[in-house]
């Protein structure tokens, strides 16, 4: 991996606005060269300040028939349920834009949170088997063309916690947790080996609730101590950081 790109904002409006450009120039990168865009979505608010997507000129010029939407981690409840990543990134973000639905890949209902990791990591490995996802070289897991991740409080990213050993899985693509500090308890996520198979992250860190966990990750004593989960994300390519004012209070 290049190291990594650190973009530093005023406002998360100025946030937003940089990772819609950011986005449409990769959309147009992949798709030409591969005919399609893997996205991975996390939650949170992230969805919101992808809001510059749904507007022109990007709504009206980026592909979007060649996007394909995969989900980070998620809550093991129905897709309807409030605390769905799929219905808030549905209602702030997928309704807004003509992905087709065939191409949105959320999880499957009414399955344990074991369950319904398997499941999910076998969809990933059908969708490489049949060429819809690339391969990694390097590591034989999926490779997405770009994951937005953003993080905790206390450093977390996708469902990978701090005191969770789901932060050290190494062969498995998806797995499950049932005590998540933060209800619901039951989650779905990817593992480390699979986020870091993708050719571009972005971590997308905005608000002053993050600040500590910005400090730790990117300060000058980044490299001291046990690493938080959100200092284990290191794509085969490209890390961006976007970043605004609150976040970066602390360094």
């Amino acid at each position: 991996m290049a190291l990594p790109t650190v973009q530093k904002f005023e406002s998360e409006e100025q946030v937003a606005v940089a990772l819609a450009i950011y986005i449409f120039h990769l959309s147009a990168k992949y798709i030409a060269a591969n005919g399609s865009f893997s996205v991975v979505l996390s939650g949170g608010s992230l969805i919101d300040t992808l809001r510059k997507l749904t507007e022109p000129p990007y709504s009206n010029s980026i592909d979007w028939s060649k996007w394909l939407i995969f989900f980070l981690d998620e809550r093991v409840v129905p897709l309807d349920h409030p605390d769905s990543n799929y219905k808030l990134a549905y209602e702030g973000f997928l309704s807004k834009v003509p992905i087709p639905a065939s191409n949105i890949f959320p999880i499957k209902e009414k399955l344990s949170p074991e369950e319904a990791a398997d499941e999910y990591e076998q969809r990933l490995k059908h969708l490489v088997a049949n060429n819809t996802l690339k391969t990694s070289p390097t590591t034989g897991f999926a490779k997405f063309d770009l994951m937005l991740v953003g993080i905790g409080p206390e450093g977390h990213v996708a469902s990978l916690f701090c005191w969770h050993f789901e932060r050290f899985e190494k062969k498995k693509w998806v797995t499950f947790i049932k005590d998540s500090p933060k209800l619901p308890s039951n989650r779905i996520t990817f593992t480390f080996p699979l986020i870091n198979s993708a050719s571009e992250i972005a971590m997308v860190v905005t608000g002053e609730d993050v600040a500590d966990a910005v400090k730790v990750a990117l300060g000058k004593h980044a490299s001291y101590g046990y690493p938080l989960p959100m200092q284990k994300v290191s794509p085969e390519e490209n890390l961006t950081w976007f970043l605004d004012k609150e976040a970066t209070s602390e360094l």
